[in-house]
């Protein structure tokens, strides 16, 4: 974690001559406040990880003769197929699109999303997929 929060940190100092060039060139206070502001994000998202780099266990990555298989590991448990998201998009799409078409779309959206969004958080409850 320490070559994250090294790179954060020279990333705001990018981001701080950027913001000064910028205000500087353009005289305009929205993009440089925000150039600002992102500077001051980069700081602290780098200052905490520096911080916390210091706290944990070496990692692969802080290592220059690692490998990239020294970090390999278990990434996680992802469902091997679903209808869900599918019906959740389409119910979506629909309830957007009901704001610029009418408001009587939502009445078609809502059971869909309400139907994907059950069948979503229960489906490894239920079905061939149950005690997984």
């Amino acid at each position: 974690m320490k070559i994250q929060g090294t790179m954060f940190l020279w990333l705001s100092f990018f981001i701080l001559a950027c913001a000064a060039v910028y205000g500087v060139w353009s005289k305009e206070p929205v993009g440089t406040t925000a150039l600002f502001l992102a500077f001051g994000l980069s700081v602290m998202i780098g200052f905490y990880l520096a911080f916390t780099a210091r706290r944990v266990d070496a990692m692969a990555q802080d290592n220059k003769e690692a490998d990239v298989a020294d970090e390999a590991g278990e990434v996680g448990f992802f469902a091997p197929h679903s209808w869900q998201p599918f019906s959740l998009a389409i119910g979506g799409a629909l309830a957007f699109l009901g704001v610029a078409v009418g408001w009587w779309l939502l009445y078609f959206s809502a059971p869909l999303l309400l139907i994907g969004l059950w069948g979503w958080v229960f489906e490894f409850y239920r079905g061939e997929n149950q005690n997984q």
